[in-house]
């Protein structure tokens, strides 16, 4: 489905690539990103290869946003944060030219400050395993136990 041989993202969507996917369908994959500003943050990215959101086709904006809607509250309920920073970045400071919303959990105090995203890594692969499957479970159970 994708249309980059060179793209880290299509080779996600496309399963060459390792990630921890937390959903997936017809439209997106989401997975953990590798550099996470909070555990639990996210990227939704369109199955599509585009490498903005106005190179998006306007028939899949409804659509894609709707799986970053479902995304924010999965990250919300699985990591049990108060609220999620939901963000994307066009060309600057876009580090993969494959286009890719973030959804990052947050919670009062967190010290996140306005865009200063103080990039951290997970423990190790068991660690990002299991926030991977926290929010992966949340995607499947919307009450997420509430």
């Amino acid at each position: 489905m994708s249309g980059s041989e060179t793209c880290v993202f299509c080779s996600i969507v496309d399963g060459a690539a390792d990630a921890h996917r937390v959903y997936e369908d017809e439209e997106v994959v989401a997975f953990l990103d590798v550099r996470p500003v909070f555990p639990g943050h996210v990227l939704v990215v369109p199955r599509r290869h585009v490498e903005t959101l106005t190179d998006l086709p306007g028939e899949a904006v409804g659509p894609f946003f709707l799986r970053v809607r479902l995304a924010a509250g999965a990250v919300e309920r699985g990591m049990g944060a108060e609220g999620t920073f939901v963000a994307a970045n066009n060309r600057v400071s876009q580090s993969v030219p494959h286009f890719h919303v973030h959804v990052v959990p947050r919670r009062r105090r967190d010290g996140l400050r306005g865009f200063f995203w103080p990039r951290t890594r997970y423990e190790d692969a068991a660690a990002a395993a299991e926030v991977a499957d926290r929010v992966r479970a949340a995607f499947t159970d919307p009450a997420g136990g509430r």
